[in-house]
């Protein structure tokens, strides 16, 4: 028989652990727990709050947890830094945005992650419930613009994996002045008819990877705005929308410059362009350069490589100007597929900078079981490898 002193000695040993292990417990939030509902009709909002607020407050890792169900929200903003860098995000139910527009429409972002460090999404369903706001802009009544569905604001270290974003009011994801972020096994879903709709938007950030993601939209699937670096895209598959755009650029005289984007291995089924660069037509001291378009497969495609530095939406504010974004050093490699139009390259660049170090290698593009035709202005570059495609290069 155990002496009562070695019995208090166990007892004295057993108790650091299982006070350690009710402290590894308390740093998972579940919703449910702190008051959301997950029915889809009552507000889950300062449920979701009150778990973020512990979950930042605490020092060691935390995960909030998000069980099936619907739970409406209205608009959020997690807000760092916190006290911890591993906060993670774990989903498994719906979030829901208002199905009046106007509550969240003039908001900028329905959800929203502001100066954060180490945050992980992982899986989940956000739904915007934008319809009814594109068809009140479709009938040009008195509409807020719409909401971003998941904006990440000054943050780093983010990581975005498994998650579904449907029909967003505006934007889907938003990355803006941020480092070393990575969205992997993204699905975005929404009609080809919603207005803005787009996909992913990266703007003053660095260090950005989209891995593995399919994207169905009204818009651009994935669009580059100024400051972006290091950006990388792979095997995403894009359609319907309007491909993957760089731009547009060079809204602004003083503009941050786009440089060291590389876009690989991706699909384009039936959209409006496949990979486009779009300046408007006006000075700026923007830039594009060291930019890779490779191993892309267009089916069906209006406009498979597109450069536009003529933009002027509504001829307003730039007739009679010219682009002053200087485009250098872009290689289009191993592109091919259909298009849906004659003219397959179209490089409209600016007559007072135009595009210097344009490559085309092996591009295989044809329209109607012929080979497909290319238009260039002011582009100058090289041509090699198999081109099926007429070359307006020399």
């Amino acid at each position: 028989m155990e002496s009562p002193l070695s019995i208090l000695l166990l007892g004295l040993t057993i108790l650091p652990i299982v006070f350690h292990q009710s402290l590894a417990i308390k740093t998972t939030f579940n919703v449910l727990e702190l008051g959301a509902k997950s029915d889809g009709k009552l507000d889950s909002t300062f449920a979701l709050s009150e778990a973020w607020s512990r979950a930042c407050a605490s020092t060691k890792p935390s995960t909030i947890y998000v069980p099936r169900g619907r739970f409406l929200l209205k608009t959020l903003r997690f807000k760092g830094p916190c006290n911890n860098k591993a906060i993670t995000f774990s989903i498994d139910g719906t979030l829901l945005a208002p199905s009046d527009y106007n509550a969240i429409g003039n908001a900028g972002n329905w959800l929203l992650f502001d100066e954060v460090d180490g945050v992980t999404i992982r899986g989940g369903i956000l739904d915007g419930q934008g319809a009814a706001l594109w068809a009140c802009k479709k009938s040009r009544k008195n509409c807020p613009t719409g909401a971003t569905t998941l904006g990440i604001s000054k943050s780093k270290n983010i990581e975005i994996r498994g998650l579904t974003s449907v029909n967003s009011q505006m934007f889907h994801i938003v990355m803006n002045g941020c480092q070393n972020v990575r969205l992997g096994g993204v699905k975005i879903l929404a009609s080809r008819e919603s207005p803005n709709t787009d996909g992913i938007h990266v703007q003053l950030s660095t260090g950005v990877t989209i891995l593995n993601s399919n994207i169905a939209t009204g818009d651009d699937c994935v669009s580059v705005g100024p400051g972006t670096t290091n950006l990388w895209i792979e095997n995403v598959f894009c359609g319907p929308g309007h491909g993957i755009s760089i731009g547009s650029l060079g809204k602004d005289y003083e503009e941050a410059g786009v440089q060291n984007v590389t876009v690989t291995s991706v699909v384009f089924k039936d959209t409006q362009n496949g990979v486009r660069i779009k300046t408007w037509g006006r000075p700026s001291k923007g830039f594009v350069r060291n930019v890779v378009f490779a191993r892309a497969i267009m089916n069906n495609v209006k406009n498979p490589i597109v450069i536009d530095q003529n933009y002027c939406p509504n001829n307003k504010n730039c007739p009679g100007q010219v682009s002053g974004v200087r485009i250098n050093d872009v290689t289009y490699r191993d592109i091919e597929g259909t298009s849906a139009t004659e003219v397959a390259v179209k490089l409209e660049c600016s007559k007072a900078y135009p595009c210097r170090g344009i490559r085309l290698q092996n591009v295989h593009l044809s329209y109607k079981n012929r080979p497909a035709q290319s238009s260039c202005t002011n582009a100058a570059g090289s041509v090699s490898g198999l081109i099926e495609t007429s070359s307006c290069m020399l």
